[in-house]
């Protein structure tokens, strides 16, 4: 079987396990979100944290939630790195210094898990475990929740109420997160990959020095690390390492971790509103980009000629041998796309021309099918763009669902899809500008730059993956893309939710003849060519001057 039909294949096999999964799991999300009935631990960590969980807030309210949640959990991490040196189950490893500390209490608390360090020589297991691993959770959870809130601004009306934080946030981790990750846990184990609290022992001896290992519990978090589109591994090859990733069937299983929930949140947003065809539209939108992202990767990376790629069966520089450039493609296109960062191959040595695709899909705003809830939100954001669009080109009011999109609306939508090239771009800028953080750089040129430029694009938008030439272990690094990460999540939010608090509030427009149908393919192709132009106008100067320079170099 040649490497392109076997990458197909799994492809395929990808998308019915995806299809299977659709509707049963997304009519779960609708029940956990709309029931009104907790759960006996529920009301055992409401009561732990003293929050009412029936009382409904209203967006500023909801907000408050967020963003204090969020301090908790960035000072807690903090501080445990902080006392590691101190902490029981450290394997011996000193505390985090400060500027690296802040980066990756950052970086797991904005679902980013950006990595500046080498998991298995720096992290301890409490760290690991009751630090980084509790954050994949709780981190996912909170995007979910907010995903959820804008989904009840449409769904209500004549009310500013959407929920309760703390009610969506403990549902989306006790009854959806933590159900799948045993049984995901499970799996990767059964696949080979390891779950123990072993301390460092040597593995070989060599001429210059020997080998050595730390166990830990790597299973249940790289679970959660895929499903929660989190991406932070437990070892600094990431997904790449046996222990994570052992076999071609668990790097599928765990590009399927990736994708489901993304995906599925478009079946809970149309049971929420009261249409499932609306969110047959969205999900239509998110899979013709997947698809066509995916397509584009595997024909560059397969593409190349010469007896060296005639050999490999394709440019298989960075990419290891058990998964090949198929399954490596789909992977790097999966976490791309979403908020996930995990990296099963070496982004850095993909093509010019992949390496801008993978540039690109963080540019769309992480939004086919993005992550988990941030996929949901920042599409219903450019869908409310496309909707402004259409009422423009026919002089209409626009209105998305019910709901006219006035000025108030528009100026909050477009805030939203500002915020992150705002933070990219002029980070970029100085990092480019100033001396020091160019000696970061492994390599100069078009790819130099692509360095930088896919450092600030992976944090600002809540990746987490990186090029992994440049150095970013250094004090400007670690504090402006640790701001970054927090701006390019938090940021957003409030947009959300004010626009959610906003669509809540208004009352229902009776739909007319003229109201365009926002559940039919024309909308359907308006919404991806909406996307595809804001980002092309944003960033093509950008990649102009980098992957594609580069490409077209070739």
């Amino acid at each position: 079987m040649s490497p392109v039909t076997a990458g197909v294949l799994q492809l395929l096999a990808l998308i019915a396990a995806l299809a299977l999964a659709y509707r049963p799991l997304g009519d779960h999300m609708a029940r956990v979100y709309t029931s009104e009935k907790h759960w006996k631990p529920e009301k055992w960590i409401y009561k732990a944290i003293g929050a009412n969980p029936s009382t409904e807030m209203r967006w500023p309210a909801y907000l408050r939630g967020v963003l204090a949640f969020s301090a908790v959990s960035v000072l807690f991490l903090y501080l445990m790195q902080r006392l590691q040196g101190s902490l029981p189950g450290s394997l011996g490893f000193a505390s985090i210094d400060p500027d690296q500390a802040f980066n990756t209490a950052a970086s797991f608390v904005a679902n980013t898990n950006w990595q500046s360090y080498s998991g298995e020589q720096a992290m301890g297991h409490v760290v690991q475990t009751g630090g980084l691993a509790v954050q994949n959770f709780v981190s996912a959870a909170v995007g979910m929740a907010v995903a959820v809130a804008l989904v009840r601004g449409f769904a209500r009306s004549r009310t500013g109420e959407l929920g309760n934080f703390w009610s969506d946030l403990v549902r989306g981790t006790v009854r959806i997160l933590l159900p799948i990750s045993v049984i995901g846990a499970i799996v990767l184990v059964a696949c080979g990959a390891i779950q123990n609290f072993a301390g460092i022992h040597e593995v070989g001896q060599f001429p210059g020095g020997s080998q050595q290992w730390n166990g830990g519990a790597v299973a249940s978090q790289e679970v959660i690390k895929e499903l929660g589109t989190n991406g932070g591994g437990y070892f600094n090859a990431n997904s790449a390492h046996p222990f994570e990733n052992p076999t071609p069937f668990s790097n599928l299983f765990e590009i399927f971790l990736i994708l489901v929930i993304p995906f599925a949140m478009t079946r809970t947003f149309g049971r929420m509103v009261g249409s499932v065809k609306q969110g047959y539209a969205i999900l239509a939108a998110m899979g013709v980009i997947w698809i066509g992202f995916t397509a584009l990767m595997m024909w560059t990376e397969f593409a190349h000629h010469g007896p060296a790629f005639d050999v490999a069966g394709g440019a298989m520089e960075g990419k290891e041998n058990r998964f090949g450039i198929g399954a490596s493609a789909v992977f790097s296109v999966a976490t791309t796309l979403t908020s996930t960062g995990a990296v099963n191959s070496f982004h850095s040595s993909y093509t010019g021309l992949g390496g801008g695709i993978q540039l690109l899909g963080m540019q769309l705003g992480e939004i086919a099918p993005g992550g988990v809830g941030s996929g949901l939100y920042g599409m219903l954001i450019m869908a409310i763009i496309a909707v402004f669009i259409a009422g423009l080109m026919v002089g209409r009011t626009p209105e998305y669902l019910g709901k006219k999109i006035g000025t108030r609306e528009i100026k909050l939508a477009a805030c939203y899809i500002l915020v992150t090239p705002a933070l990219v771009l002029c980070f970029t800028a100085a990092a480019m500008a100033l001396p020091t953080p160019g000696n970061s750089m492994t390599n100069s040129g078009a790819h130099g730059f692509s360095e930088i430029l896919y450092a600030y694009t992976s944090g600002a938008n809540n990746n987490g993956s990186a090029f992994a030439g440049l150095n970013a272990d250094t004090q400007w690094f670690n504090s402006t893309i640790g701001i970054a990460m927090l701006l390019g999540r938090f940021l957003p939010m409030v947009f959300v939710l004010a626009l959610a608090g906003s669509l809540a509030e208004q009352k229902p427009v009776p739909e007319t003849a003229g109201t365009l149908r926002t559940d039919k393919p024309l909308y359907t192709g308006l919404l991806v060519g909406t996307i595809l132009i804001i980002t092309g106008l944003t960033y093509f100067p950008a990649l102009a001057l980098g992957p594609l320079a580069e490409g077209l170099a070739a």
